[in-house]
């Protein structure tokens, strides 16, 4: 009897090791992200319907875009999915990703109190930030090298506005995601250039408004990486690929479509074959 016992313990025990079904280790992959996939409500649509088709668990790093990169610079992420086209390309060129895919779009819009006290409103961005400039309102950025805050900078540099001679008290630096940003201009009644998902997400509106939208230099791409298991030799590679694949393939691309606030559309998917 005894002898049975010690031998039933031996084939628990390698059923433990050899891993049954019941008690595997749980697929899960990191992806290091942009605030504005986050809290714009995206990734609770996306997720639960890869998780089920997939059975990979997706935990999200929001944080901005250069952050996010560095992130899986340093090996915390196993998949990139931010949107600062130069910094993608960049961290690619480098050896730290291992390809760039494209995934969708939305844009970038210039929020404004509804006064309009620059007399930015309009079509074109440059001309807005020019406004801006001259009468010097209180404007804020997200300050955290985000893609946003990226293309913010390249607008101001685009406008011949020299932004370091010309900051000052009407300049609010937050250094912050999007949302706390536009909770912060929310309650100085300030401008802020913001992503549109962001936006339309965002109730705490106050007295702001869409002041300049439709200029086609206010595109804004996201991509997504993985991040290269020759520097990182732990990253989850096939998993992590899979959710890559998914999110270019049909069904994700069509997943990524159906995803409303309001009745509007928050990203317009465009992955290429």
């Amino acid at each position: 009897m005894r002898f049975q016992n010690i031998l039933m313990s031996a084939a628990v025990a390698v059923a433990i090791v050899s891993g049954s079904p019941a008690i595997s280790a749980e697929r899960m992959i990191t992806v290091a992200s942009t605030t504005s996939t986050e809290q714009s409500g995206l990734f609770a649509h996306l997720l639960p319907v890869f998780e089920q088709q997939t059975g990979i668990k997706v935990r999200v790093v929001a944080q901005g875009t250069g952050q996010a990169l560095d992130t899986a610079r340093r090996g915390d992420a196993d998949v990139v999915f931010v949107h600062d086209k130069a910094g993608e390309e960049k961290f690619v060129a480098e050896g730290y990703g291992v390809e760039r895919r494209e995934v969708m779009y939305n844009d970038f819009i210039l929020v404004g109190p509804k006064s309009d006290p620059a007399q930015a409103a309009g079509k074109d961005i440059l001309a807005g930030l020019r406004q801006i400039a001259n009468k010097r309102p209180p404007f804020v950025s997200r300050g955290d090298k985000s893609g946003t805050h990226a293309a913010e900078l390249r607008y101001w540099k685009a406008a011949g506005v020299d932004l370091e001679q010309v900051k000052g008290p009407w300049y609010r630096d937050t250094g912050s995601g999007m949302g706390p940003a536009l909770n912060a201009a929310s309650s100085m009644n300030a401008y802020i250039l913001a992503d549109r998902s962001s936006w339309l997400a965002f109730r705490n509106r106050g007295d702001l408004t869409v002041l300049v939208e439709g200029d086609t230099r206010l595109f804004n791409q996201y991509g997504v990486i993985l991040v290269n298991p020759a520097k990182q030799p732990h990253v989850r590679r096939e998993d992590g690929q899979r959710f890559i694949d998914w999110l270019v393939s049909p069904v994700g691309q069509k997943t990524i479509a159906t995803y409303r606030i309001g009745g509007e559309q928050l990203f317009f998917p465009n992955a290429k074959p």
